[in-house]
């Protein structure tokens, strides 16, 4: 039979920040926040689709008793990197994602966890899941007292504010489980990361509209409105602004190497990124984690943080990906367009109306007219 201080113990030796541990239970107070967020329309649909499997965890492990909770931090200081892209444009990257694609290194941190394990018990049951799997990982976090929930709704800590990755291993072991450790603090009153969000998806007592939030926007698939558009600023995966606001996260700087970024992926140059070819971007971004969403969404948000540079000497450049064979790049190329530079966007839009033969492309670009040009005199 292992003991919770064995876990304990190796969890830190193999570079694991956070440990924690709750009972594996049916979740009656989160069922009531899900469906209410399902009832107001407020999930985003990347989540675990079925309710139930969300707040009972034997219906992923039967027989799960103890939940074990990790956390790692991840934040680099952008003024201790020493690789920078001088080109600009360039676009931002959430922190989340300038380093090595945190489900391999917390799934490979949670392997050997469970291998250790493994050694001193018998009949040994898990399974374990970062961010992909059915639970709820903020709230597992919080129940084994990793942290506390914020107002941005992420698991804020002591020892590194907001700025951890959490992954959960659902396992048989008998471990008892001293409440007092999943007692948590609060936030604070100032409110910092509600007023600082640009698109309102932080609302009060802790209620969140994911379809607003810019890390959800960057990663839809979905068509973007103008307004949420231009709100997104210069994001091109994930959004960080919520965190940077919060009193809790200053000075939290990460100890493992596999988060610090290398080369400048971290802040590309956004017109390399309509350059690369679906084979160079998978090469280039291999193991960030913003690699999964592909190669197409990620050269749509370039063409929105290019959109919103305000540098109209970009609108040279963007003429040529009229005629891309994607029609959502098209769409997009256009909006940065005329975004731009209204005045010389629709005459550079006028002119490839000429030979556009895509109805849908037509449309989009009447829409942009009659959304961005009716004051055109002003």
């Amino acid at each position: 039979m292992i003991f919770k201080e064995e876990i304990i113990k190796y969890s830190k030796e193999i570079g694991i920040d956070l440990i924690g541990f709750t009972e594996s239970e049916i979740f009656h107070d989160l069922e009531a926040i899900l469906r209410k967020r399902e009832k107001k329309n407020l999930l985003s649909g990347f989540e675990e689709q079925n309710i139930d499997k969300r707040i009972n965890p034997h219906l992923t492990l039967e027989n799960s008793h103890t939940i074990i909770v990790i956390g790692m931090s991840y934040y680099v200081n952008e003024g201790d990197i020493t690789s920078k892209d001088s080109n600009k444009p360039t676009g931002n990257v959430s922190k989340s994602s300038w380093g090595r694609d945190y489900h391999l290194v917390l799934k490979s941190k949670m392997k050997m966890l469970v291998e250790y394990i493994e050694k001193k018990t018998k009949d040994f049951q898990y399974e374990y899941f970062t961010d992909t799997g059915p639970l709820v990982d903020r709230y597992l976090a919080y129940k084994a007292g990793i942290g506390w929930y914020g107002k941005n709704n992420c698991i804020i800590t002591k020892e590194y504010g907001s700025w951890i990755f959490i992954g959960y291993i659902l396992s048989n072991l008998e471990i008892n489980i001293n409440m007092e450790e999943s007692k948590n603090e609060g936030c604070l009153n100032c409110n910092n990361c509600i007023k600082a969000c640009p698109t309102g998806a932080l609302m009060e007592n802790q209620l969140y509209n994911p379809k607003l939030c810019i890390s959800y926007l960057t990663q839809t698939k979905e068509d973007i409105d103008y307004k949420l558009r231009e709100k997104m600023g210069k994001s091109l995966y994930g959004c960080d602004i919520c965190q940077l606001v919060c009193p809790y996260n200053s000075n939290k700087t990460t100890t493992h190497k596999e988060f610090i970024p290398v080369g400048d992926n971290y802040k590309p140059n956004l017109l390399g990124l309509l350059k690369l070819s679906n084979k160079e971007f998978k090469k280039r971004f291999e193991k960030a984690a913003l690699n999964w969403r592909g190669n197409k969404i990620i050269k749509r948000n370039a063409l929105i943080a290019l959109g919103n540079s305000g540098d109209k000497d970009m609108v040279k450049y963007l003429v040529e990906y009229l005629n891309s064979p994607s029609i959502m790049i098209k769409k997009y190329t256009a909006w940065a367009i005329i975004r731009l530079d209204r005045k010389k966007g629709k005459k550079i839009l006028d002119k490839h109306l000429e030979k556009e033969k895509d109805i849908e492309m037509n449309e989009e670009i009447k829409k942009l007219y009659n959304y961005y040009l009716r004051n055109l005199h002003n």
